[in-house]
């Protein structure tokens, strides 16, 4: 009888639990879904009900405006750009400064460890870093985004671990086949932390296809403004000005409809990079945390 009741009580909580967790996944869920739906729905009837659940009338008029507009367009590009050259710069310092500090016959490397350990626990501030980039003549340049965020500190420490999980023997065997440390880190380091490349490539990627507060501080020129910066014009305007309206020649669809189109757009490509990098992100979000 005890175990009958156990198994009512049990099967209970499990059934509230998923219903509560469903719940939330509904909520956490529904703006997402609004935000598409509402972008995918004909402008005449969204003037007409102002609250859509489901169209009656499917429209791709608001994608079409936004990627027939150039400053949208060109803002796609300078956010893809920071993507691909910022990831690919950042991955290159953090696994070349990791490897080297991970060689234990590499002088300094303690002096340097702490130096890249002191940057995780004092930030210089928006001030100092602002007259840093100016003082490098970066303002008004994608390099003020990308230069000053090449290596982060955590990463860098996170990565050194896992190269440090890796067998010494390693890089005996390559010495004494006459390989040195550059051919080394290329041919047989790199090709085995694919994984932490994969993880650590991800989180680059995310955060310079998501930059914003460095671009509006140091980028000036609207025309070299990435995605998100327009978008946050974009949802602070009344009207689609930010969009240059001389630059298309339809009938712009309602301001709500073309925001709720841009956060599709921007959301999207990191949406579809995801899939690529699924089965080496498990693994690599592990980085350092075991050594073996």
């Amino acid at each position: 009888m005890k175990k009958k009741n156990t198994d009512w009580g049990d099967l209970l909580f499990r059934s509230m639990n998923a219903a509560v967790l469903g719940l939330l996944a509904l909520l956490t869920c529904f703006p997402f879904y609004y935000v598409l739906i509402v972008s995918l729905t004909d402008p005449a009837e969204f003037l007409q009900k102002r609250w859509v659940l489901w169209p009656d009338q499917w429209s791709l008029d608001s994608y079409r405006y936004l990627l027939s507009a150039k400053a949208f367009v060109r803002s796609i590009g300078n956010s893809a750009f920071l993507a691909v050259v910022g990831t690919a710069c950042s991955l290159t310092v953090t696994s070349a400064l990791a490897y080297a500090l991970s060689r234990r016959r590499m002088r300094g490397r303690r002096q340097v460890q702490l130096m890249v350990l002191l940057t995780i626990l004092f930030s210089p501030g928006m001030i100092p870093a602002y007259m840093l980039v100016r003082q490098l003549g970066l303002l008004n340049s994608m390099g003020s985004i990308i230069i000053p965020t090449l290596a982060n500190g955590w990463s860098v420490l996170l990565m050194k671990a896992f190269f440090d999980s890796l067998p010494s023997e390693l890089d005996e065997s390559a010495s004494i086949d006459g390989s040195n440390e550059l051919r080394t880190w290329l041919s047989i380091i790199l090709p085995l932390s694919l994984p932490a490349l994969a993880a650590f490539g991800l989180f680059y990627a995310v955060g310079y296809w998501n930059q914003f507060f460095s671009a509006l501080l140091y980028i000036n020129d609207a025309k070299k403004w990435p995605i998100q910066v327009l978008l946050q014009n974009m949802l602070l305007s009344a009207s689609n000005t930010e969009l240059d309206a001389n630059d298309v020649s339809t009938q712009p669809p309602p301001s709500e409809m073309l925001k709720m189109a841009a956060i599709i757009i921007a959301t999207v490509p990191i949406v579809i990079v995801y899939p690529f990098l699924q089965k080496h992100f498990a693994k690599g979000a592990m980085v350092g945390s075991i050594k073996g």
